[in-house]
């Protein structure tokens, strides 16, 4: 179990910590709106209505035991600006932070973030693709040039192994996962693990790549 400290309480920042609080960690969710957080209160181990801005306030919050922190504040940028370097000044491992442009970005990586999220860009791609393509069942992008993408297997490559399709050499993918109906997930398929009918293929590669199986499963 690891712990984590979310800065914002909006629907980005509620969300991660509620899914954090769900995937069994500890969370602590800091929101300068008392509203905000007596509606996360039970959904998360500590909520905490503090401005970031008052230095008595977060010297009381015990930053430097968490193993994380996500700063999710998207309508104050001076706030998430100090959010981010309390986090690293805490010695804090990992940050991630939520931008609105380009050049926010920039200044909150400078700052010791180490992941930069564009929440509204990122679903505005994801949505693109799905759209684009019909047999595209969802879409991850994860840098400029690499990519985890769903695919409905193509009806040429049904029957056949992975090992027989060759994926990693000739399409240059990598097949991370098989998911055959709602229950059964293969992890690392096996080499001779033969595709089905309706079998969803999640694949990782440069996004040139994915963009090659698109044209194949449509």
């Amino acid at each position: 179990m690891k712990s984590y400290i979310v800065f914002g309480c909006g629907k980005f920042g509620s969300s991660v910590a509620k899914t954090l609080s769900e995937l069994g960690n500890e969370v602590m969710i800091v929101d300068i709106n008392m509203d905000s957080i007596e509606e996360i209160a039970d959904y998360v181990t500590t909520a905490i209505q503090c401005d970031v801005m008052d230095e008595n306030a977060t010297s009381e919050m015990g930053l430097k035991n968490f193993d994380a922190a996500v700063v999710a504040i998207g309508t104050n940028f001076e706030a998430a600006i100090m959010s981010t370097v309390l986090a690293k000044e805490a010695g804090i491992e990992y940050i991630v932070a939520k931008s609105t442009s380009n050049r926010q970005a920039l200044i909150l990586k400078k700052l010791g973030a180490d992941k930069i999220i564009f929440p509204e860009r990122d679903m505005g791609v994801r949505v693109a693709h799905n759209l684009s393509a019909s047999n595209l069942m969802d879409f991850i992008q994860l840098s400029p040039d690499y990519s985890i993408a769903e695919f409905l297997c193509p009806v040429t490559w049904i029957g056949k192994t992975l090992k027989q399709l060759n994926v990693r050499n000739k399409y240059k993918v990598t097949v991370l996962a098989i998911e055959r109906g709602n229950d059964d997930i293969q992890i690392d398929p096996h080499p001779d693990s033969a595709l089905q009918e309706g079998d969803v293929l999640v694949l990782l590669g440069k996004d040139e790549d994915l963009k090659d199986i698109e044209k194949i499963t449509s």
